[in-house]
């Protein structure tokens, strides 16, 4: 790794000053307390700093990750209890393992089997539940427990309860963080609106909820509830394929800006790392953060190095966490809401819409199954890519076989993907067209539109070909080349004819 360079500093400094108010808020969407966020903001961007193909992601706590964090756990204990958090550092450890295994094994493309339908839809789901999951906070009434978006609606509808102080203090900080990056990306608004809030309050004696005491004291845990690894295997596996989409997206636009190259692989290793680090530190699952990699990238990051000199910015700041606890909740509100309200893409899936049906039904039955079924979003997700499966196989199961007949001879074109799926559909096809002209003495099967064939469909062909000859009809196989061309040859013993009719 080469030496750091001067906007390493500057990028690396400059990012920490943002990311630990991001960490105190996103770790209330995770459902642990602002310590284990924090946890995660030094372990994770300094262990994800020593492998890695971008030398801009900037890695630590997320909106998206930390919701599927909470989905996770809620059906094994309650949020911020002291189980939960030691049950968050499991899970970060399990993704961390099953992300530097992909990475070995060298199955870093996974990261693009995901449609793009799946992933738009999930992530604009997974933001409405994350900003109603804060509207309660930020109007400083209770909506009790279970589905965020339903809870909003129950805070919404119990004005009587709202603290106006509390909406005011959110507003200021949205204010601040958004005005901020009009000002200039690289404003720390986050931190002005942490900063300022936590004196007002000290100074006034608000008393409405703050964040409290924040005793950061790291150790390595070793007290993990092992035994419940079984059911966190399935939310793990999803947090590392899903949660790596937004990093591998980011380091591949700049990547593509730079016209350097991109190593999904690599990525999946230091994401790995990142994610045990930070659950052995007392963190939880991580991810690469949008924002924050801009920040990384525009203030003059130059290698790796910047998040590693994040990590340890945050480290050096930990100690002087404990003024903050006068810091409002509500602050931590406004701040997740102005930090993903961007994430609900509408645009989008009119765009589905207009160009393929089926995938805007791909990305509507994701985004309903996502609200629907939360807070366990993971498996909203599971629903998305099973939906995506069943219509790429119900449109592959589509194979058409155009048919010409010249004199005595009839030739019949096999089109799109034979396999065992259309196999059943296309055999009953041929045997119509042959019982359709029962006068023809030649029957000519031209393989060259075939995109794929697999042994179930190459076997129906051996199939027709064989009762056709039975019949008293010739028969000739012609064209199909590359894996076509080999599995019917292994099947037939005989190698294809040349295409002779288009």
């Amino acid at each position: 790794m080469v030496k750091p360079s001067r906007g390493d500093f500057l990028a690396g400094i400059s990012v920490a000053l943002v990311l630990i108010p991001q960490a105190l808020a996103y770790s209330k969407i995770a459902g642990v307390d602002p310590v284990h966020g924090l946890y995660a903001a030094v372990a994770a961007p300094i262990a994800g700093a020593l492998i890695g193909s971008s030398p801009y992601l900037q890695t630590g706590p997320v909106a998206v990750t930390s919701l599927l964090t909470y989905g996770a756990l809620t059906a094994l204990d309650d949020p911020f209890s002291a189980q939960f958090a030691l049950l968050a550092g499991l899970l970060a450890i399990l993704v961390g393992l099953i992300r530097l295994a992909i990475g070995m094994v060298g199955a870093g493309p996974i990261a693009y089997l995901m449609s793009q339908p799946v992933v738009v839809s999930f992530t604009s789901a997974a933001a409405i539940l994350i900003l109603s999951s804060q509207l309660p906070g930020l109007l400083g009434a209770d909506g009790g427990t279970g589905n965020p978006f339903l809870v909003a609606l129950r805070a919404l509808a119990q004005p009587e309860e709202w603290s106006w102080v509390s909406i005011v203090v959110g507003l200021v900080a949205m204010v601040a963080m958004i005005g901020g990056r009009k000002i200039s990306p690289l404003f720390p608004g986050a931190l002005v609106a942490v900063l300022a809030t936590t004196t007002w309050s000290a100074l006034t004696g608000y008393d409405g909820s703050t964040v409290g005491d924040i005793a950061a004291r790291f150790t390595v845990e070793t007290s993990l509830p092992w035994g419940d690894i079984p059911a966190l295997i399935v939310p793990a596996v999803v947090i590392a394929v899903v949660g790596f989409a937004e990093p591998a997206a980011i380091a591949r636009k700049y990547a593509a800006e730079d016209r350097t190259h991109w190593d999904s692989n690599k990525e999946f290793k230091g994401q790995g790392l990142a994610n045990i680090a930070s659950g052995i530190a007392g963190g939880y699952p991580v991810g690469g953060s949008f924002s924050r990699t801009a920040l990384n990238r525009l203030g003059g990051a130059t290698t790796r190095w910047s998040g590693a000199i994040t990590g340890f910015a945050v480290l050096a700041i930990i100690p002087f966490a404990f003024v903050l606890a006068p810091l409002p909740t509500a602050v931590l509100s406004g701040l997740v809401i102005a930090a993903v309200y961007s994430l609900v893409d509408v645009t989008t899936p009119k765009l589905y819409w207009k160009w393929s049906k089926p995938q805007f039904g791909v990305a509507l039955v994701t985004f309903v199954g996502t609200l629907l079924l939360a807070p366990r979003v993971e498996q909203g997700v599971l629903v998305g890519v099973g939906t995506a499966l069943a219509v790429h196989l119900w449109r592959e199961m589509k194979v058409n076989v155009p048919a010409k007949l010249e004199g005595d001879t009839l030739h019949i074109y096999p089109t799109g993907v034979l396999y065992f799926g259309s196999a059943p559909a296309v055999e009953r096809e041929v045997n119509d067209l042959l019982a359709e002209h029962l006068e023809i003495s030649r029957l000519v099967m031209h393989m060259g539109r075939l995109g794929r064939l697999d042994l179930t469909g190459a076997l129906m062909l051996r199939d027709v070909v064989v009762e056709a000859k039975s019949s008293g009809v010739e028969v000739e196989v012609e064209g199909g080349k590359g894996h076509v061309a080999k599995i019917w040859s292994r099947v037939m013993n005989e190698p294809l004819l040349a295409d002779r009719v288009d």
